[in-house]
């Protein structure tokens, strides 16, 4: 890797005791759902890991893999675990591909101890440092625990060795003991769980940490001084009385140091929220809370809010301190060019990009691939599938999805210029066909622009996304032609040998009495007007023009509760309206991720939006939108603009006009199947990788 001088520290090799890392660009842990059923590391695992080694990053720390199972692990049918001789061959297997291509790998520990966060556990022998009833559970997400004895605290310091042990045997650099969050052992460390009175108890700062701090000293007796562990732990939580402090979390990391920890890897808390603060920039969501949790930096909208606590840790310990939350290479460089820390931790950036390090080392930053900050990754992780991305098609079909010169080449015309169509373009052109794309509109991105203004553009950079593909298909050679709409004149211009049709979806077509009243908008129309000013303005002077003024009344009901009518209700409400959101479904937010959901809705109850599921629309007259409700009862929702927000519809009316044009044609993305950009940039790549 060369080196590149703007990223100077960020490039340099470093040390994790005796491990020399490429960089101190560290890939953190994250779970990925694709060890086979069976329990065993297969194609698809190694192929994941291989293709991040070969990305160029310092150190690859392998997921989270339980040390006894089922009962340590939170996702029973789709996590790693390491609990018996018989899976050693497997993950020597993983090691040897990621060794071929110069990377260091740790493989990161844990059990789960009562954290419960999906609800997806079935009922077991849950145990903790001390036994809590349902009332003494600090939030939701928790399994009742029982107290360990303190043989049973001697057994799992043994089975947490023995753990070490086997991933030392299968090849592994190292280790990290994840004693984070509220997994077992921060059951210990926190008097929010620890009620004990013995040597393990609650009375000292040195009983509390003892637990993990056996458990590294018997990792180092059995594998030697310089067999390295990274500790992972909760440098301070936040929401409970007897959450640990800053102060607490500081001298457990000093206690860590001692009794042989070779790096210190830094989160925060929270209780009473499902996702705790794994995400910091997420607690933004849907806007900041009175109260942010203090100790953090939240100037950059949680990229870097972790640093303040490694910087803490700095302060008394030796060994390398890092954490991970949403750093991108010029943040990483800045801070460790301060010293505030010795390792830039990344997750969600290099599930985006893996060839990230390689970029930034070759000066390539426009060519990264961006991280948006979505959370669909977590999302779908949480609901034990395969893990995805919403940008990187390839995640999880590294085999599937390599680059292979195209055989023949051909001349692909692409209609669309969305996330499906530009996905499909970039790909096609990489394996060598010629492409053209042609847009009707005036600007590339489809309804990106427009979701990014109603998301709000600094908690999820949709923008960002679509300078990527731009720049992406002006490097592939792609000829982009705005303005213009494909039809049989374009196709016989052109002679395509593949028709990609990627235009988008089609207006639900919603009637019922009064639809068509001055007083209705449908989601068509809206995004017409937004696209309209977007042809003079950025979407950034949009989203903030529209908070002093929109074409829409003051109160208003948003008809369809699915993604795009919640986050509408959301954009209207932080613009004065008072919105009612009603959906004829049971439940409203399909397509928000989960984590999502739990802090939107609430935000919404707080602001007096007004949500009715199981309803049937009568009629809209000049009062509002008459509706059934689900007690049966004929009722007038006062409002000045009804806005239909039903999902889309397939373009099946293009593929009709166009079909047997080109020899080959293929609809893709919204046209064919509206879904969320995830589905669409999946569907892009698909057909770039087939042709």
């Amino acid at each position: 890797m060369s080196v590149n001088s703007r990223f100077e520290k960020l490039l340099e090799p470093s040390n994790i005791g005796r491990v020399k890392t490429r960089n101190r660009m560290i890939k953190t842990a994250n779970g990925t759902s694709f060890i086979e059923p069976s329990g065993y590391v297969g194609e698809r695992v190694k192929a994941y890991y291989e293709n991040m080694a070969k990305g160029g990053v310092g150190l690859i720390i392998v997921e989270s893999c339980g040390v006894e199972y089922p009962l340590g692990v939170q996702h029973p049918p789709v996590q790693f675990h390491l609990d018996d001789d018989r899976y050693i061959p497997g993950y020597r297997e993983l090691t040897e591909v990621i060794h071929q291509h110069g990377c260091p790998v740790f493989l990161q520990f844990q059990h789960a101890g009562p954290w419960n966060p999906t609800g997806l556990l079935p009922k077991r022998d849950t145990k903790a440092a001390s036994a809590l009833t349902r009332e003494e559970l600090p939030g939701p997400g928790f399994d009742v625990p029982r107290g360990l004895s303190l043989a049973e605290v001697k057994e799992y310091v043994d089975i947490w060795a023995k753990a070490a042990e086997r991933a030392a045997r299968a090849g592994f650099d190292g280790v990290e003991v994840n004693g984070a969050t509220c997994h077992q052992i921060n059951t210990f460390f926190s008097r929010v769980w620890n009620k004990r009175d013995d040597e393990y108890g609650r009375q000292t700062l040195e009983n509390r940490a003892r637990f993990m701090c056996d458990i590294v000293r018997e990792i180092k007796k059995r594998l030697g001084k310089d067999f390295p562990v990274s500790c992972l732990i909760n440098i301070t939580e936040y929401r409970h009385e007897k959450a640990t402090t800053i102060e607490e979390g500081v001298q457990f990391a000093r206690f860590l140091q001692d009794a042989g920890a070779d790096a210190i890897h830094c989160r925060a808390h929270s209780y009473n929220h499902r996702d705790g603060l794994l995400h910091p920039d997420r607690l933004l969501y849907p806007e900041p809370p009175e109260s942010l949790p203090q100790d953090l930096d939240w100037s950059r909208k949680g990229k870097g809010a972790l640093v303040p606590l490694v910087e803490a840790v700095k302060k008394v310990v030796s060994v390398p301190v890092f954490c991970a939350c949403r750093l991108d290479p010029v943040l990483g460089e800045e801070f460790l060019r301060q010293g505030k820390l010795d390792f830039v931790g990344m997750t969600r950036r290099l599930l985006a990009d893996p060839e990230l390090p390689n970029k930034v080392a070759a000066g390539r930053l426009e060519d990264i691939r961006p991280c948006t900050g979505c959370l669909y990754c977590i999302d779908v992780r949480n609901k034990n599938q395969p893990l995805q991305c919403m940008v990187n098609a390839a995640l999880g079909r590294e085999r599937e999805y390599a680059v292979r010169p195209a055989q023949p080449k051909k001349r692909v015309l692409v209609a669309g210029g969305g996330p499906a169509g530009m996905e499909a373009a970039r790909v096609a052109a990489l394996r060598g066909h010629e492409v053209t794309l042609c847009e009707k509109g005036h600007k590339l991105g489809g309804l990106i622009p427009i979701s990014a203004i109603v998301k709000e553009i600094e908690l999820d950079d949709r923008l960002a996304l679509v300078r990527y593909f731009k720049t992406q298909l002006a490097r592939g050679g792609v000829t982009v032609k705005l303005g213009r709409e494909v039809n049989s004149q374009t196709i016989e211009e052109f002679q395509p040998d593949v028709l990609v049709l990627a235009v988008g979806p089609v207006d639900n077509n919603f009637e019922i009495p009064g639809s068509h009243r001055r007083n209705v908008v449908g989601s068509g129309a809206l995004h017409k007007q937004l696209k309209f000013f977007l042809r003079f303005l950025g979407p950034k002077v949009i989203e903030r023009l529209t908070k002093y003024w929109m074409p829409i009344g003051k109160r208003v009901v948003v008809i369809g509760g699915a993604m795009q009518g919640c986050q509408l209700a959301e954009f209207l409400t932080k613009r004065g309206r008072k919105v009612t959101i009603v959906d004829t479904e049971e439940a409203l937010g399909e397509g928000i991720a989960v984590e999502d959901q739990l802090r939107l809705f609430p935000w919404l109850d707080k602001k007096g939006v007004t949500r009715l599921t199981g309803v049937k629309y009568e009629e809209i007259t000049d009062a509002g939108l008459v509706i059934t409700d689900r007690e049966g009862k004929r009722r007038t929702l006062e409002a000045d603009t009804v806005v239909v927000a039903l999902p889309f519809l397939p373009n099946t009316g293009v593929l009709k006009s166009l079909e047997g044009k080109a020899p080959e044609t293929f609809t893709i993305g919204s046209c064919a199947e509206p879904g969320l950009i995830v589905d669409a940039i999946a569907d892009g790549a698909r057909i770039g990788y087939s042709i």
